[in-house]
Order: structure tokens, then sequence, then C-alpha cells
């Protein structure tokens, strides 16, 4: 289901904590629309939620060009690929998977800036599935941070920039080490707890100081932990409508289907905790992914999860799909044929120029945000 539009509400009766919580929530809530609850007879609160409107700052996003927006996207996969052989080690198939939303995410929707990786106003990406690094790494190096082809063909080898899973002050633009699964929900909480409490404390006299977003990609494996279930509640409990969870709702382990040990409706957990809930079930589906990352980035009221429906190395011909795409190189013979159904040449790390040049845009759209942020 999707959330409620704008300007729609809904309601849900909350007990009234004890006073000490209540202390915590007020002055986590205090910068929001006031008189949102009232007292029902029976002395219980109700908060009635409203779908905030985007913000008047956010840019009116042109449609995505797809023919442009596919080169960008396998370019990410082919890295991914050639840089899990050479290793001889690593995970291929979620970076192919994540491709698309990951391009979308950072080329229309994620304000940061290449250039300057530590701008205290960036928004927050957590790849809290740490294992699919080469997602990250080659988002890192298309976008113009400090991290270049050579790094990336030094995957997981000894000294590298490109470690097997991030890791934070090593590589220019990890916001944070993410190894053990669920730990960078954690930290994707925090971080928006954080925005809250830093926007609370200094956007004063109208100066929009702090006013960034956290976004994170997460797993089954990581929504399969307990760390996971209690940030996620927390943040349902807080509201942090700035923080927004892409779940990769692929259906596979590196020991087979989840159903093997996992059966759950993730999305409607997530309801129970608070959160809005979008769903699309087409991970190549860009105008649909697009749509719910649009609608995501609009919205301040509660936190917001994406469950996206993927197929793990989409589009190898015999490892889609199968746990032989998860923690294991994709084999010569595979490479070969996945780059034929691509288009794609067989030189190994292949940059197209188009694709350097979509995605390199993106650090000039930073600076010129940074600058307008140092301005005000």
């Amino acid at each position: 289901r999707r959330g409620p539009q704008a300007g729609a509400s809904s309601q849900f009766a909350l007990p009234c904590a004890g006073d000490g919580e209540r202390r915590l929530v007020l002055f986590c809530l205090r910068h929001h629309t006031a008189h949102r609850h009232r007292n029902t007879q029976d002395g219980s609160r109700v908060l009635t939620l409203h779908t905030a409107a985007p913000r008047a700052t956010a840019p009116i996003l042109s449609p995505v060009q797809p023919d442009v927006a596919w080169t960008s996207i396998n370019t990410i996969r082919v890295l991914a690929m050639d840089a899990v052989e050479q290793a001889n080690s690593g995970h291929p198939g979620t970076p192919m998977a994540l491709a698309p939303v990951a391009y979308l995410l950072w080329t229309r929707h994620l304000k940061h800036s290449p250039q300057h990786p530590d701008w205290p106003d960036r928004d927050r990406f957590v790849l809290s599935c740490g294992h699919a690094s080469m997602l990250l790494y080659g988002l890192l190096h298309l976008t113009g941070y400090d991290l270049s082809l050579d790094d990336l063909r030094q995957f997981r080898q000894w000294g590298s920039r490109t470690p097997g899973h991030p890791e934070r002050g090593h590589t220019a633009g990890v916001e944070t080490t993410t190894g053990p699964l669920g730990q960078g929900i954690g930290n994707a909480v925090g971080m928006a707890m954080a925005e809250r409490f830093l926007a609370t404390r200094f956007n004063v006299g109208g100066a929009p100081l702090v006013d960034h977003r956290t976004w994170a990609l997460a797993s089954d494996g990581d929504l399969m932990e307990g760390v996971a279930s209690e940030a996620a509640s927390l943040a349902g409990h807080l509201r942090l409508g700035k923080l927004t969870v892409i779940y990769d709702d692929n259906s596979i382990t590196i020991d087979g289907r989840t159903e093997l040990a996992f059966s759950e409706d993730v999305g409607a957990r997530f309801e129970a905790y608070g959160w809005r809930v979008l769903r699309v079930d087409d991970g190549n589906d860009l105008a649909a992914i697009d749509a719910a990352l649009s609608d995501a980035a609009g919205q301040e009221e509660r936190p917001t999860l994406i469950v996206l429906r993927t197929v793990i190395a989409d589009p190898a011909p015999t490892k889609r799909d199968t746990p032989g795409a998860h923690g294991a190189p994709l084999g010569a013979e595979e490479i070969r044929k996945t780059k034929a159904i691509l288009g794609w040449p067989d030189d190994p790390f292949f940059v197209p120029e188009a694709a350097r040049a979509d995605m390199g845009a993106v650090s000039a759209r930073g600076a010129d945000a940074e600058a307008s942020w140092q301005r005000s």
C-alpha cells in the first residue's frame, strides 16, 4: 500500500507515556507542527498523522532519460562483476540488482557534494548490506569522489581503498563501516536522530542550517537481525520522517531461498512500527522507483520503507535469482554472456564516456548545492 496522499490524515491511539519518556518525545518532536495530539475520554492520546508536502526547496526533477540511465546502470553492474571476478572474492549479485535504484538515488535524490564529502548538510547514505560494497564503490567512482578506476581494480586487496566491506575514514564518501548485518539500520536511525537534534538546536530565525535526509539500502539479512527491529521501532516511535530505508526484497540468501528461515510480511511489520510503506514490484522499473524515491523525499512526518522487489544478479543468464550470485564471482563465461546480453565490450572495467558524463554531472550539481548552503 502507498502512504496517505498529501493533505490526508489518519489516526491511531497512543497510550500516555511516563513522565521521563514524555520529556524525551516532546524534546525530539518540538519542531513539528503543534496541536497534533488530543486526549480521548478513556485517557489515551490520539496522534494525527499528516503527510507532508514536498519541501519548497526541493528541485522539480525532469523525467528519467532511459537510454542514458541504462548506460550508467549497466556500467555499475559491469564494474561489480569485473571487480569481484578479478579479486576472485566478493558479492556481485546485489550490486547488479540494486544498480537501478542506486543510480536514481545518487543522481536525482541524494544531496551530496563529491568534491567535499564531509559537507555538514549532505544527505547520509548507508549501505547496510555492506557485503555489496562494489555497488557503493562504483557509485563513488562514477559520481566524482576520490576513488579511481585503479582503486576498483584493487577490490579486496591488502591495503587498498576498496575493502570487502565499506570502512568509514578509509574511503572518501563512506559514511559508516557496515560489516555485521543489521548494523547499518541502527546507524541510519542514529543519523536521522542526530539530524533531528541538530535541526532543533541550531535552526533558529528561519535559517535552515541543518536540513538533510538519511537513506539506507538494506537486505533480507539486515531485516532478520534484532538490532534492525529495535532501531526501526525507535525510528517509528520518534517519527523520523527524514529517514528512508530501501529494502532489497530478492528472496535469496547464501544458503538458498529466504523461505528456509524467513517468511514474515516485512512491510506489515514496519507499518506496525509506524512507518510509511511503499512497494515497487519491479527493480528495473525506473519510473516506479523514481516515483517512490520522490514520494519518500517529500515526507517529514514518518520514516519510509520502500519494499523493492529485485532479482539478484540480473541479467546474468544462469546465475540470476540463485544463491550462486551471493558471495562468489560469477565466473568468466557467465560474465562474457552477461556482457553480450547488455551489448557490452568484453574489456574488463570498461566505462563508456556517456556514463562518465551522466554520473559525473553530480559533482557540479553538488558543488552548487553546497555553495548555496554556505551563502544562506
